[in-house]
């Protein structure tokens, strides 16, 4: 049996629909929790009456304003009282509009109920195990140290950012390499900040943006008159740095025709402004940053082997953000927060629900740190003022491909061999008969899900809802 001792000797309050109710109850007293369960606001309100209860779980169907006025009362009188509503609607689909909902449920937790997530999810809101992020960033020294400029608790960047003072440090190259958006840019201004170089220029440029046709102007300089426009002396990028730091990124979309250029200018610690035969002195520490495999390109022949060892003296490799799960959670909030105050909300400011960081723990983040800091700004700026709470359902319309993360995995829990299944109706049976009968028999193949069993019968949710309440 999965870990549920965590609930063992709370008081559980579960209102649902009679099918549903049977299966939860035997799921909750399996974790040797204290189960009321009931079927209307009516049991609620006589159980929360006689009864004190830890935890309620409520049907989506079920909640209305009379059971939103009992739970509001009874948190009124004891604020530790968690109340979760069950859906069986994907998070994109659950009706919004409920205001008075969204002002007293903790999480909305999708059927079926994964009991060991949702055993996490209590312990960790009753308080039993605090969070660890505040306690990890003070106690290490190197987190402690890099924390203004980025932000993490994974051991996977831990591991990959262990040298970074000795890197930074040193006045050698550095090659950061990382998918787009994995925050290279970041860690080499960390790497200028902690040098010996922090009170000299950062300057950035980007191989891959500049035309071919600028870049060595734009890397190197120009005399006037070097060319048709040229109408007068320019510094590049290299002298700009001068006593500084120049970052290069993408470095792999580089001219070959310019790499033996900048091969030159490492080697000899000076550069040649265009239509100039005067040597340049430069003092400048060079981090280059790619999101390609340069020994691939060397293979290739589409990056040059010695500049590729010149600039490869010291490497680091950034993990993506799905191998870095642990550090979803920190960014979300720093990146919620910081929207939050630009756009001048007052604090305290909403905060994720449990089930909504699960959510954003299992996305997966093509497009990485950048794509998160992305979303989170697009979440506070479209999320309702009167809002404490951010759910699922406030973040799932802003993600941009469920189809390809673990999300979708998720909320699919059939296996291919029960998706086969199917019913007889002998002949003779009645018409309405047949129609519950295969109702059902969906509902048992969906888990419970009626958006998904009212999509597979070819009716709206509105209609499956009705002729599933018909008789109650």
């Amino acid at each position: 049996m999965k870990n549920t001792k965590g609930l063992k000797g709370l008081s559980i309050l579960i209102i649902d629909d009679r099918q549903a109710l049977r299966s939860l109850e035997d799921i909750m007293l399996q974790a040797d929790a204290a189960v009321y369960a009931g079927w209307d606001f009516k049991f609620a309100e006589t159980t929360l009456g006689t009864v004190s209860i830890n935890v309620i779980l409520a049907s989506i169907d079920l909640v209305d304003e009379k059971f939103i006025e009992i739970v509001r009362h009874y948190k009124q009188q004891h604020p530790e009282i968690l109340f979760y509503v069950l859906t069986d609607q994907e998070y994109d689909s659950v009706e919004t509009s409920q205001e008075a909902v969204r002002q007293v449920v903790d999480d909305y937790i999708k059927k079926p109920i994964d009991m060991e997530r949702f055993t996490g999810i209590v312990v960790s809101n009753i308080g039993i195990h605090s969070s660890e992020t505040t306690s990890l960033t003070v106690v290490d020294p190197l987190i402690s140290r890099v924390k203004p400029y980025f932000l993490f608790r994974s051991p996977a960047m831990r591991r990959t950012l262990a040298q970074l003072p000795q890197i930074s440090a040193s006045d050698q190259t550095v090659l950061i390499s990382g998918e787009t958006g994995s925050g290279k840019e970041i860690v080499a201004r960390a790497i200028h900040v902690l040098s010996g170089r922090p009170s000299g220029p950062f300057v950035p440029i980007n191989c891959g943006a500049v035309p071919e046709s600028l870049i060595e102007s734009e890397l190197f300089g120009h005399e006037k008159g070097a060319f048709t426009g040229a109408e007068r002396t320019r510094k590049g990028k290299f002298e700009s740095a001068d006593k500084g730091t120049l970052f290069l990124d993408e470095i792999g979309d580089m001219p070959l025709s310019l790499q033996v250029r900048l091969l030159r200018a490492l080697e000899e610690g000076s550069i040649q402004r265009i239509g100039s035969e005067s040597p340049v002195p430069i003092d400048v520490r060079v981090i280059a940053a790619t999101n390609s495999d340069l020994k691939k390109a060397v293979n290739d022949g589409l990056f040059r082997e010695d500049l590729f060892y010149r600039l490869n003296v010291l490497r680091i490799n950034l993990p993506p953000l799905r191998q870095r799960v642990e550090d979803i959670p920190l960014l979300s909030v720093h990146f919620l927060e910081r929207a939050f105050a630009e756009l001048g909300r007052d604090v305290p400011y909403p905060v994720l629900s449990s089930e909504t960081i699960y959510l954003l723990e299992h996305y997966s983040w093509r497009g990485n740190v950048r794509e998160l800091r992305n979303i989170m700004t697009r979440i506070a700026t479209l999320l309702p003022r009167n809002s404490t709470k951010i759910f699922p359902f406030h973040v799932v319309p802003h993600l941009d491909d469920l189809s390809h993360s673990g999300v979708s995995e998720l909320s699919d829990p059939l296996s291919d061999s029960r998706k086969e299944q199917g019913i007889f109706i002998p002949i003779g049976t009645r018409l309405c008969d047949a129609e519950d009968a295969l109702i059902n028999e969906t509902l048992r193949h969906t888990d419970g899900n009626k958006t998904r069993a009212a999509a597979m019968l070819g009716v709206s949710l509105r209609n499956f809802r009705r002729k599933t309440n018909k008789d109650k």
